[in-house]
């Protein structure tokens, strides 16, 4: 009977235990909040640390943690502490995920990590895992298309200036061999990306960058093509996709000095 008792008075002080750290995590989120919100990054880690220190199921604060880390990184920074602090961003929001595996904010996180250090394989794998979680994430599309758009265009303006062309230099490619390896390598990478940025469209008809981002694609796109007519063709269409983008951005504009360049109503805005 006594050793009985004795089992549950342990039992009691172990949820005790449990129960105060849960109350001292929750404060040190509470504290690392008003330091993120402050922008006060380093201060902020230190006390989402402590937080899941105190209670490692707390996804609330890891997942404060892994943004906080992400906050502090510089893309396009190569340097050992900018690297030390994505490794530590990406390490905390798979965390976040090993308990939430469905949590879009890591997802989409880390394929933005992935996406700002030009890591296009990995990048492009998260945000299809974010539309699989998210299928009208618009964001995520057009993240795909720019993907797209970043694969094509190093090699497609190499392969201009190698045959002496200059930017303002009219298409379509006249040599043959240059223009078929483009083709078999890109074009497929190409239509992929227009696909992405089609369905990006599809869900938010107002979204700009998408727009321009198909008058790249649509505009290199013609200089593969294999007539004067269809290159032509293509041009007008990535003409009209820039006169689209140019008026979504005025119309967006003048909404925003309508309302005194406070928030917009929609969410969706660029």
């Amino acid at each position: 009977m006594r050793k009985g008792m004795l089992i549950l008075a342990v039992a009691a002080l172990a949820a005790l235990s449990i129960s105060c750290n849960q109350l001292k995590a929750r404060d040190q989120l509470n504290k690392g909040v008003q330091a993120f919100t402050a922008a006060q990054y380093p201060e902020a880690v230190e006390h989402f640390k402590t937080a899941v220190e105190l209670d490692p199921g707390f996804a609330a604060a890891r997942l404060y943690l892994a943004t906080a880390y992400m906050q502090q990184y510089i893309p396009g920074a190569d340097s050992p502490e900018n690297n030390k602090m994505a490794s530590a961003a990406f390490d905390n929001f798979k965390k976040v995920l090993e308990q939430e595996p469905k949590n879009t904010v890591a997802i989409a996180s880390i394929a933005s990590l992935n996406l700002n250090q030009k890591k296009w394989d990995e990048a492009q794998q998260w945000y299809e895992k974010l539309i699989a979680v998210e299928p009208n994430n618009a964001d995520a599309y057009y993240s795909l298309g720019f993907i797209a758009w970043s694969r094509w265009y190093p090699e497609y303006g190499k392969a201009r200036a190698g045959l002496g062309m200059k930017q303002e230099d009219p298409g379509p490619i006249k040599d043959k061999k240059t223009k078929e390896e483009l083709k078999q390598k890109f074009g497929p990478i190409i239509d992929g990306g227009l696909q992405a940025l089609d369905k990006a469209l599809q869900i938010n008809p107002d979204y700009d960058d998408a727009m321009a981002y198909e008058n790249l694609l649509v505009r290199e796109k013609a200089d593969l093509a294999d007539t004067k007519e269809d290159y032509e063709k293509q041009t007008k269409i990535a003409d009209d996709w820039v006169q689209k983008a140019l008026a979504k951005k005025k119309e967006k504009a003048e909404k925003k000095n309508k309302t005194g360049g406070g928030i917009v109503a929609d969410p969706n805005a660029k």
